[in-house]
This record gives C-alpha cells, sequence and structure tokens, in this order.
C-alpha cells in the first residue's frame, strides 16, 4: 500500500479529500512550525512512496539518496520550486507536481494592496495614530504617491504579472513597461503592455514590481547598479522571492533616498529577523510572505498538491506536473 508523509496540517476539505483514499498510508506532521530536516529525512528513510511538502522543506541530494527508488512524486504546495532539486529527480524519476493557476488572483491581488499601502505611506501613518503623533491637517503631512498617471515596470510577465496588470488598467495608469527574457506579445498585448530591457524598464519606470521567478539567473537580478538605474521617486514592489533582491544593496538605497519606498511580501531569509535594519526603515513595508494567504486561494492549492502525491503514487499523470 503507498505510504505518504505530510509536511503539514492541510485546509479541511484537502484533508479529508487525503484521508478519505482507502488505498494510501498518510503519516502526517501535525505541528504548526516546519517539520525539521532530521525529522523529514528519518521519514523517507523509513519508506515513502510520495511527500507533500512546503516551500519550508528542502528536497535535496541528501533526501532523495535517502528515500531510494521508493520515492515516486514529491508534490509542493506551492508555484515556485527553488526548494526542490529539479535535475537530482529528473534523474531518479521522481515526478514532481506543483500548484500553478491556484494563487494567481490571491498574489495579484495582495500586490496591488501592498504598492497602495507602500506609496501611500499605511504604515506610517497607523504608527502615528497609534502614538498620539497625529497633528492638525496640514497641506504635506504624510503625502505619497498616487497611482493613477504612472509608469508601471513589471518584471517578468507570467500569469501573476499578467494579473497584476489586468488590475493597474482600472488605475488609470499611464502605461504598463514590462522585461523578460523574451517578449511575450500574447500576454503583454491583453495589458497593452510594451517589451522594453530591463535597464530602460528600471530608468523609465515610476512603480516597478518584481514578479519574476527565482533561478540562478535571477538571484541577486537586483542590486547597487540597479537601484542606482531607478528614479528617487520610484516605488519598488517585491512579490516574487526574497533572494532576487540583494538586500543589503536595497536597505542603502532606501536609506540613501535612491529610491522612495519599498514594499515586500518576500524577504532573504525568511522570516525576516526581528533587528533587521529594512524594518528600522519608515519607507520600507514587509510583510511575512502572505500572499496567497486567502482561504479560497490555500484550499484550492492543497486540493491540487493533494491530486498530485495521490496520482504520483498511483503512477497517473499529475494535475500539475512540472516533471
Amino acid at each position: 500500500m503507498p505510504k505518504i508523509f505530510v509536511s503539514r496540517t492541510l485546509p479541511p476539505r484537502a484533508q479529508a479529500l487525503l484521508r478519505s483514499q482507502p488505498d494510501c498510508i498518510v503519516v502526517q506532521w501535525e505541528g504548526e512550525e516546519p517539520v525539521s530536516s532530521d525529522r523529514l529525512l528519518q521519514e523517507v528513510k523509513d519508506g515513502v512512496d510520495g511527500l507533500l511538502v512546503m516551500l519550508t522543506e528542502k528536497i535535496d541530494e541528501e533526501l532523495l539518496d535517502a528515500a531510494g527508488s521508493r520515492l515516486k512524486v514529491v508534490s509542493t504546495m506551492s508555484v515556485g520550486l527553488d526548494h526542490i532539486n529539479k535535475p537530482a529527480c529528473q534523474a531518479r524519476g521522481v515526478l514532481i507536481g506543483n500548484t500553478p493557476d491556484t494563487l494567481t488572483a490571491a498574489v495579484a491581488e495582495l500586490t496591488i494592496g501592498l504598492l497602495i499601502a507602500t506609496g501611500r505611506r499605511f504604515a506610517e501613518a497607523a504608527r502615528a495614530v497609534m502614538t498620539g503623533e497625529w497633528p492638525k491637517w496640514s497641506p504635506l503631512w504624510m503625502c505619497g504617491s498616487q497611482i493613477s498617471g504612472k509608469v508601471v515596470g513589471i518584471v517578468g510577465l507570467g500569469a501573476i504579472g499578467v494579473a497584476i496588470g489586468e488590475r493597474l488598467r482600472g488605475f488609470g495608469v499611464a502605461s504598463i513597461i514590462y522585461s523578460s527574457p523574451n517578449p511575450k506579445p500574447t500576454a503583454s498585448a491583453s495589458i497593452s503592455a510594451t517589451h522594453v530591457p530591463l535597464p530602460t524598464l528600471l530608468s523609465t519606470s515610476d512603480i516597478i514590481l518584481l514578479c519574476c521567478p527565482l533561478t540562478p539567473a535571477t538571484r541577486h537580478l537586483i542590486s547597487t547598479k540597479e537601484f542606482a538605474q531607478m528614479k528617487p521617486s520610484a516605488i519598488f514592489i517585491n512579490t516574487a522571492r526574497g533572494p532576487i533582491v540583494d538586500q543589503a544593496a536595497l536597505v542603502q538605497a532606501l536609506r540613501n533616498g535612491t529610491i522612495a519606498a519599498a514594499g515586500l511580501d518576500v524577504t532573504d531569509p525568511e522570516p525576516l529577523d526581528p533587528s533587521s535594519d529594512l524594518l528600522k526603515l519608515d519607507n520600507c513595508l514587509v510583510l511575512p510572505h502572505i500572499a496567497s494567504a486567502t482561504l479560497e486561494t490555500r484550499e484550492e492549492m492543497a486540493r491540487v498538491a493533494v491530486e498530485n502525491v495521490l496520482a504520483g503514487v498511483r503512477r497517473r499523470p499529475l494535475t500539475a506536473q512540472v516533471l
């Protein structure tokens, strides 16, 4: 009978779907904290046919070697795959499933919300209220930047980038430009976006949205040189992956006024240390990687992840198969 190890408690409907399978043994990590690497390694050494994991679990050579030939599938409750050694899985014939398209709307909505909150200085304003620093009305107090009339640059025009662009059109932006390794005429046409080289995007945009995946090529894609190319009034938003940005360079850019402000849903590392310099800056708003955190989205992500792992252990095509 196939055995599946699940690295976290899932939303109710997905949990029920997994538990209702009469032909599978399910071993569940019940804690809210991530399973330790030692415990995960022990579980695969004991023998599993399928793994259902989160971004917090590293699927590397050591784990795959410990799992041996019994492991058939790794299903991750995420779109991103930077925690999985894809070549090592492919070499061993281990299928990989993820959850694409399930979180597009949620991430797009949060990106817009984070952009508004950053540009309009929500966190600073809320602190002023709570600390009794709310003065009488003044023409320039807490003035921020609006979205309408701005040039928006999207770095990486996948499904999430397009969904963000669709929502931005309703704000009356001046134009949308995007940068990607290759032009995407179909995707860009849907939001009337123009493909430009990255340096052009950085120097032209009033708002810069990072939406590309983390790969070896995009690690520290945005560093000191790139921040120097941005406008001093630029608003920088990252809802992609923390390591795409050189965080030390971002801190300096915010401190020195190289850019106006940044809104982050992702950092490097995660969780971010409470003593981080980012958290000492009034012009930086940091969220704890919650872009997909809606009840609807997490239920759908979990459902697809469960379907993937069940299909994999039964040697059937996955609902969303990467390899």
